[in-house]
Parts: C-alpha cells; structure tokens; sequence
C-alpha cells in the first residue's frame, strides 16, 4: 500500500512521483548512500532531491504509525513554517509512504533541488579573518532563525548549504525533521553551535557576533558556546579519523 501526499504547486505531478519511487533503486544520481539514501532526479519541473528513510525496526514502525510522526512527513510539513518566516529550505513536492501489514516500511521525501555548492565542513581549519564575513552573515541567519521561534535540533556541517549570489551571502537548512518551534533563549540558541567544524577562534568569533545579532552578554555567549563545542567534540575527537587538529 501507497500513500502520497503532494504540495499544492505540485498536485498535478502525482505520476511522476509514482515513478520515482517506483525505479528509485535503479535510477537517480546518488548524492548520499548510509543509513538513508538521497537522490537527485532530472524531471520536467527541474532537478528533484528524493530521500528515501531506511526501515525502521518493529517498534519503531508501530510507533510510527500510531504514536509519532514519521520523519519524512515532518520534513514534508516543516517548510511551511519555515519558509513563509522568511528563511531558505529546499520547497517540498512530495510525502511518499509505504505500508506492509498496515505498518510503515519505508518512506521518501521529496523536494526541488537546492543549488548552493558549498558547506561548513570547509571550514574546519580556517582561520576567522578569511571567512569573517561569511560568517558574520551565518550567524545573523542563525539568530534569525532562533528570534522566529525556529531550531534546528541537528545543525551540523551538512545540513547548512550556503552559496553567494548577487553578492549577498544565501543560507538554506536541510534535513529539518528535527525542528523545534517555539521561543529560544539566548543559552539555548548558543547551544545550537556546538556541532560546526572549527577552531576555537571561529567558535569565539561566532559567539561575540550572536551576541551582537540579539542584543545579549558577549561573555555569557562565549562561555555557553565554548563549553557546548568541547563537551560535543573532546569525545568525539578521540575516536574519529576527523580532516583536521581539534583544539580546544
């Protein structure tokens, strides 16, 4: 059993979105293949990005369709809130479920394709003078986010694309399943750092300019940004083969 759920730009496409799915496995441009799958797919209304979510266990199966959301229906409905705010996510097409013995099986989320290039991961080792600006212009979009009532409970390296276009820097969130809507505090928002790649000096850099962008205690932010980045990456870095020299 199929269910699909289309957004209104979209209602005349169900077809297509039947076929994706259908020949998902052997078509597609692969952009990430782990736990789930993202594919880009070339249609007659432009490129589209087709996630598609693993399987979940039983229990999260049963939980999935009786208790809690499933995580591409969120991804689905997210954007509504976040876009008319006034901030960048890819525009969502699609919902797709699948059902086995009246349990979910496997589920896709459809969006058109966001074409921003770049990611934070290039900015493990940089040094602040050569991304000040980017960054000065990450962090209003971030406190931006944060003053609308909008967090993002996974904001790490892959989930902010960025580009630069007609000479202004464009921020959009991916992934967004796991948003929280309602009022953010000064703490929390500085919180919401911690999983950036980058040396100490970008981290103090990105707390002084959240300070700035909501009028808060630079010192506060910097000491709730600091200890937010270390306690998520000492442990981490411990283990992980990561591309550059974590200092703390």
């Amino acid at each position: 059993m199929m269910k699909i759920r289309l957004s209104p730009s979209y209602m005349n496409c169900r077809n297509e979105v039947e076929q994706i799915v259908a020949h998902f496995e052997r078509q597609g441009g692969m952009i990430y293949h782990g736990r789930n799958m993202i594919k880009t797919f070339q249609t007659a209304n432009g490129t589209w990005n087709v996630k598609r979510y693993h399987c979940p266990s039983l229990f999260n199966r049963i939980v999935y369709t009786f208790l809690r959301k499933p995580k591409g229906l969120r991804a689905f409905e997210y954007p509504n809130r976040i876009i008319p705010a006034g901030f960048e996510t890819p525009y969502p097409i699609a919902y797709v479920e699948q059902r086995q013995w009246g349990l979910i099986s496997s589920s896709f989320f459809i969006s058109e394709h966001c074409p921003y290039k770049r990611r934070f991961y290039e900015f493990g080792d940089a040094k602040v003078a050569d991304v000040a600006d980017i960054l000065t212009e990450f962090v209003r979009f971030t406190a931006g986010l944060h003053e609308a009532g909008i967090y993002h409970r996974d904001y790490s390296p892959g989930n902010i694309l960025f580009d630069q276009k007609d000479g202004e820097w464009h921020f959009s969130i991916v992934d967004i399943n796991r948003m929280v809507f309602g009022p953010v505090s000064i703490k929390k928002g500085c919180l919401n750092f911690a999983r950036l790649w980058g040396q100490p000096e970008m981290f103090r850099f990105i707390a002084t300019e959240y300070a700035h962008a909501r009028h808060a205690n630079e010192k506060d932010c910097t000491r709730w940004v600091m200890k937010a980045r270390n306690r998520f990456w000492k442990p981490r870095a411990k283990r992980l083969d990561l591309p550059y020299n974590i200092n703390f």
